[in-house]
């Protein structure tokens, strides 16, 4: 099922691109929000899954995929970015919703509940806490800075197959869908990266924001939490930590998947539908 593509201005003027597929408006909505440099489209394979009789919206935040570019790299700060998402919500209507946020975007998720706690129902965190880990995050860095301007596509995703952590990723076919959700060919031919490359420069200072203090503003919402046993971004302490603060917290662990898992994995889909149920 394709979706359908919203082109919207944010409150800046900047173009903002939506992702939409349509199952009906019988159950709440679901927003999707993807990681730091991901896009809507990530959740291509998993919305015609858990969409039946529900909205599901994901979205390209500024810099990424769709989205406009900006000449200022403050541009693409979380703060902004929240506030690109409370305007998509505006603009389609979207009340009440189930956000599944996707690390940065898991990250957002807590903004969201903070900056407006009437529009999140509950929250799915996938592989992401209030603690991030400090070899993921260097990798983070150096790829998100990364435009090897590829040849073609396949060598894209022989050497994202080759580099990234691991994945329930399997088929060629797969890998080659990774690939072209994650590169595009520019004027030159060659596949660069969908998004803006100066956004590694937003990572390389100390960050002074309290994570766990915006991790308590999903306090009043039902929780799932979703994470790669072999991650190095969500490790095992701070997943142990979110289960002091937050008991009724639901775990699913997927073993030997890295960061971030896909969300159709087997374990992973069920649970994400058996938390949807309860949450309907």
């Amino acid at each position: 099922m394709d979706p359908l593509t919203h082109r919207l201005r944010a409150w800046d003027g900047l173009p903002l691109v939506a992702h939409e597929w349509r199952g009906g408006n019988r159950l709440p909505p679901l927003l999707c929000l993807p990681g730091l440099v991901r896009t809507g489209l990530d959740f291509e394979s998993l919305a015609p899954l858990i969409g039946q009789h529900r909205r599901v919206v994901a979205i390209d935040y500024p810099g990424r995929g769709g989205s406009g570019r900006s000449a200022d790299i403050r541009r693409y700060e979380p703060e902004a970015c929240v506030r690109d998402v409370l305007d998509v919500c505006a603009a389609l209507h979207l009340h009440q919703a189930v956000v599944i946020g996707t690390s940065f975007g898991g990250l957002l998720a807590m903004g969201l509940a903070a900056a407006r706690p009437g529009l999140v129902r509950a929250v799915v965190l996938n592989d992401v806490g209030p603690d991030i880990g400090a070899e993921g995050s260097a990798f983070v860095r150096d790829f998100v800075a990364l435009d090897l301007a590829h040849r073609d596509v396949r060598i894209a995703a022989a050497w994202l197959r080759e580099r990234l952590p691991p994945l329930s990723l399997t088929t060629e076919a797969e890998w080659l869908r990774m690939a072209e959700l994650t590169y595009a060919p520019g004027p030159d031919g060659r596949w660069h990266p969908l998004w803006d490359t100066r956004i590694a420069r937003l990572l390389t200072g100390p960050n002074q924001r309290d994570l766990w203090a915006l991790f308590g503003a999903l306090d009043p919402v039902p929780l799932l939490l979703v994470c790669g046993e072999v991650s190095n971004i969500l490790l095992p302490a701070t997943v142990e930590r979110m289960r002091v603060r937050r008991p009724d917290m639901t775990v699913v662990s997927l073993p030997g998947v890295g960061h971030a898992p896909v969300m159709t994995e087997s374990p992973a889909l069920t649970g994400l539908r058996d938390f949807l149920e309860r949450t309907a």
